[in-house]
């Protein structure tokens, strides 16, 4: 989930918590590059156990960058996603785990905004090759200079989606790419692997923090666990929070602004497509030896340390005089939240809400105080208290007025200023040129000037001319009495986009609800909807953040947001999502989220519902469609006006062209799971293949591919707690195994050994009788914390047996 400017302003607000990576290159020594010991310590004096990278962070630069030449054919893109990895893997250097997580089929309030990304990066595929064509005919028809057009297929960025053929070639390549690595890369050796395809529902991120959850969850969890998580998103700093784990690193490449990029009509930098002038490309190197190769450096790392993050955080959030006790974890689970007004991926955000303008801090000051008037937090364990977000939004409502002035009174002080110093630098330069004796001469020229008579009349006509010239110039203005016209340079280069609302003046809210959503302001009912929608998004949001996906298909079915001061009586408006609700499969969500024009990545039948004018869902792929830039000034910033996809009506239609699925189409077309990864010499190698051998459960299936390596897919099936006595009733042939050795004898008690059991039984029973005695009923601990801590190895049954909360022994 992208939230613009949210780095930035986090960056430069606290700026110790990014540090620069330290890497180690491959070093050459005769011609025979070295590789990186990476099982050797980490140069960055920190060790990290668990790496997770977020699969589409490196799969889109590596496949389309933009700061250098695009690879020509898909084995080069394989290649370049494997190098990126190295690279991370020898900067981070993990010690137990690497997951890796490509996003599969995400949630449908997700799925509105991809949708809205593969339709403009579309239409601006066309628009860019109009574009390049039109000026191509203008540049040679003025005699300009040009290299020849490359016949080469474009590579359409939307087949980074699952279901296509790419994405499944994908998950092949990375898995004979982790069979390398574990066979040759001493790094590997001793660590899991875990790769979760795009066959697996789910965002990337947010697998992984399943992952997370889960493990947390586990009784032998280490809570100085170290991990690092690889992504460009600023959603990953809110979800490293959310996992409250103590040792959080999140890596992602250094953002350098204003980097020059090569002109997509002549390929070379220092100007845009639309300022080509067509001028033959300058001399490289002595023998031109630089001619086809387009000078990149490689970029660099950046580490962001969530636990000095977690420092700021407590230092700005600490509340004195609180009625309770002050919990630092519940007011960060706060602050997460709150940072959901300014932006996601989910819900658009408030008007009157930029992270440009602090609205992060001016939330964080109505918090406190709505802290102290409800005396308890607003979020608990992913569920909301939707009376302290009212108050919040009234707090902001009131302000709502003077924050829309502010921001007209400041964009008006901006574009002047930029005004002045665009006509500053054009007037750089001598205001005259001097004339006579000390006019400048070109070097060796035969021409002098004629000696100076008078000097005293020299001097004061320079001076006169001088005048005359400054004069000219403060009249450029349109100022000399006749109302010349500024020059086209001396305005704005760009017009503004026209802004209908303007929030600035008396009756915005009619005018926005009129304009936006096409109704009266009056109309209450209408905006109670809108209200109660983005409600359920807030809920949905938190809770997808801290438990995970709470329903598949729910999604905010509005293009704008309500302004905060709309959010009343908001304390009954929800009340819990459909329980049941499953995913889209793969192929059924590429056709809810691509245009036309990348129909090519679905079958021929499926395909044509997009074109067919007689297909009942044809309205879902409209050729053209407005963007409104919403008080914005650039394309990308604005709101695409996509019409949403009906459910019913898509599975309707698909469901007339499902039997036309070839045995491969369907093999795409169906949900995955994660799969487990292993070296030989790995501990847990051979206890897996022991539960690969058995013949009676079914736990998971393994594929050898090299001698020293094993790769285990891990299926549906889980082993319950009721499975061992179902299991030994149904076949009684069936028994535990002790190790890894079938043929070893069980142990057998004699009689004597039954009397010492009952004895410890007995002691442990009175010791537990006592625990309860002492304790109160409010404890929720598990018992077996108590139980290790009281009686050590004499208590190890009871770990066993009596797994749940104290009040129920």
């Amino acid at each position: 989930m992208g939230v613009p400017a949210f780095f930035r302003w986090l960056s430069r607000k606290y700026s110790t918590i990014v540090v620069h990576c330290t890497e180690e290159r491959v070093s050459e020594c005769n011609g025979v590059r070295i590789p990186v010991d990476t099982s050797k310590p980490n140069p960055n004096e920190v060790e990290f156990d668990n790496l997770y990278l977020d699969m589409n962070g490196i799969i889109h630069p590596c496949t389309h960058p933009e700061d250098k030449a695009a690879p020509k054919n898909e084995d080069e893109m394989m290649v370049a996603i494997f190098e990126y990895m190295d690279r991370l893997f020898n900067i981070v250097r993990p010690r137990r785990v690497l997951y890796m997580a490509i996003d599969g089929v995400a949630p449908r309030a997700k799925m509105n905004q991809q949708r809205s990304r593969r339709f403009r990066a579309s239409k601006e595929g066309v628009e860019l090759v109009e574009e390049k064509s039109r000026i191509r005919e203008e540049i040679l028809g003025r005699g300009g200079y040009l290299p020849p057009v490359e016949i080469k297929e474009r590579f359409d960025s939307n087949c980074i989606t699952p279901g296509t053929e790419f994405m499944d070639n994908l998950a092949k390549c990375l898995r004979y790419y982790v069979a390398d690595r574990l066979s040759n890369d001493p790094g590997w050796r001793n660590i899991t692997v875990i790769l979760s395809d795009a066959s697996v529902p789910g965002e990337g991120e947010h697998k992984i923090m399943d992952y997370i959850r889960r493990q947390r969850a586990q009784p032998h969890h280490d809570p100085n666990t170290h991990h690092c998580l690889c992504g460009a998103d600023a959603d990953l700093i809110m979800l490293g929070l959310a996992t409250h784990e103590p040792n959080f690193t999140i890596i992602r490449e250094e953002f350098k602004p204003n980097q020059p990029r090569p002109c997509a009509m002549c390929g070379q930098k220092g100007h845009e497509i639309k300022d080509c002038q067509g001028v033959a490309r300058e001399k490289q190197g002595e023998h031109d030896e630089f001619a086809d190769t387009m000078p990149a450096s490689e970029q660099e790392f950046i580490f962001i340390r969530l636990c000095v993050l977690r420092e700021y955080l407590e230092r700005e959030l600490t509340m004195a005089s609180l009625p309770f006790p002050f919990d630092f974890e519940r007011t960060v689970d706060d602050w997460v939240f709150m940072c959901f007004f300014v932006g996601n991926d989910f819900l658009p955000h408030l008007p009157s809400l930029e992270i440009r303008e602090g609205a992060i801090d001016r939330l964080v000051g109505i918090y406190k105080d709505v802290v102290h008037k409800t005396g308890g937090y607003i979020t608990e364990n992913g569920f909301v208290k939707l009376e302290s977000v009212e108050l919040i939004m009234q707090a902001i409502g009131v302000a709502e007025d003077n924050i829309f002035k502010k921001r007209k009174e400041d964009d008006v002080r901006w574009k002047l200023e930029r005004r002045n110093k665009d006509k500053k630098k054009r007037m750089k330069g001598p205001a005259y040129m001097t004339a006579g004796q000390f006019a400048p001469q070109a070097l060796g020229g035969r021409g002098r000037p004629g000696v100076v008579q008078n000097a005293r009349h020299q001097a004061f006509d320079m001076r006169m001319q001088g005048r005359d010239q400054h004069n000219k110039a403060g009249s450029s203005d349109g100022q000399d009495g006749r109302g010349v016209k500024r020059k086209a340079e001396d305005s704005d280069s760009e017009p503004e986009p026209e802004d209908n609302v303007r929030l600035w003046e008396d009756g915005w809210k009619q005018r926005y609800y009129k304009t936006k959503f096409d109704v009266d302001a009056t109309d209450d009912d209408f905006r109670k909807k809108v209200v109660k929608s983005y409600v359920e998004g807030l809920c949905w949001v938190l809770r997808y953040y801290y438990q995970g996906c709470a329903s598949w298909k729910w999604y905010f079915p509005f293009h704008y947001a309500p302004f905060a001061s709309d959010f009343k009586d908001i304390k009954g408006m929800f009340t819990d999502f459909e329980l049941g609700t499953k995913p889209f499969k793969p192929l059924e969500q590429l056709m809810g989220v691509f245009p036309a024009a990348s129909g090519n990545f679905l079958p021929q039948t499926w395909r044509s519902l997009m074109s067919n004018p007689e297909s009942s869902i044809i309205d879902f792929y409209p050729d053209d469609f407005a963007i409104d830039l919403n008080g914005k000034k650039y394309a990308w910033q604005g709101v695409a006006l996509l019409p949403f996809v009906d459910e019913r009506r898509l599975r309707a239609a698909l469901a007339e062209v499902y039997p036309n699925l070839s045995p491969e189409e369907n093999k795409r077309n169906s949900l995955g799971s994660d799969m487990l990864f292993v070296g030989k010499s790995h501990p847990c190698c051979d206890f897996i293949q022991e539960l690969y051998r058995g013949e009676s459960h079914e736990v998971c299936k393994a594929m050898s591919l090299q001698p020293d390596q094993l790769i285990v897919y891990c299926g549906a099936k889980v082993l319950k707690p009721g499975d061992w006595e179902r299991g030994n009733r149904g076949r009684g042939n069936w028994r535990p195994q002790l190790g890894f050795n079938s043929n070893r004898q069980q142990v057998h008690l004699d009689q004597s050994a039954f009397r010492a059991l009952g004895y410890v039984s007995h002691r442990i029973g009175c010791a537990w009788r006592g625990i309860r005695t002492q304790m109160s009923s409010s404890i929720k601990y598990p018992a077996t914390r108590v139980s290790s801590q009281l009686f050590g190895w004499q208590l190890a049954l009871i770990e066993v047996y009596m797994e749940q909360p104290l009040t129920d022994v």
